[in-house]
């Protein structure tokens, strides 16, 4: 039988590798759409433009990939950017008259979640929630290389 540290990663490699799939990301790669959702529910919350400071922090990637990321982005008119009152401040905020673009590739991964409850049923949905949010919040990798 397989040890669990060795089944937990086989697991997380099989569900990321169905998050990952382009296929529910049409016409954004991973990280756009990344990016994408977290502009959008911080214009969602409270009409605010998004810290690039924000972004790294919640995705846990490299500044210089979420630039790269952004810039992407920026040129496909999902988003702009906005100085915040610092110059040195960077903010990002989607769009709204294309909304609509980024809004029908997030249907498709809501379409994924929707299944993915199907599957679990909703209290292991919430469940599974419940866990990787608690992986986050510890942040296992935090200061080792």
């Amino acid at each position: 039988m397989e040890n669990l540290d060795e089944a937990l990663i086989t697991a997380w490699v099989a569900v990321t590798g169905v998050l990952k799939n382009n296929r529910i990301t049409q016409g954004l790669n991973y990280n756009e759409a990344i990016v994408m959702n977290i502009a959008y529910h911080r214009y969602l919350a409270d009409g605010e433009a998004t810290p690039f400071k924000s972004i790294v922090s919640e995705t846990k990637m490299l500044k210089s990939l979420v630039n790269r990321t952004i810039d992407s982005l920026v040129q496909k008119n999902l988003l702009e950017r906005v100085e915040g009152e610092d110059k040195r401040t960077t903010f990002v905020r989607p769009v709204k008259e294309n909304l609509a673009v980024f809004l029908k590739v997030h249907e498709q991964s809501l379409a994924l979640a929707r299944t993915a409850i199907e599957i679990l049923g909703e209290e292991d949905a919430r469940a599974f929630v419940r866990i990787s949010e608690r992986i986050v919040n510890a942040d296992p990798l935090h200061g080792k290389d």
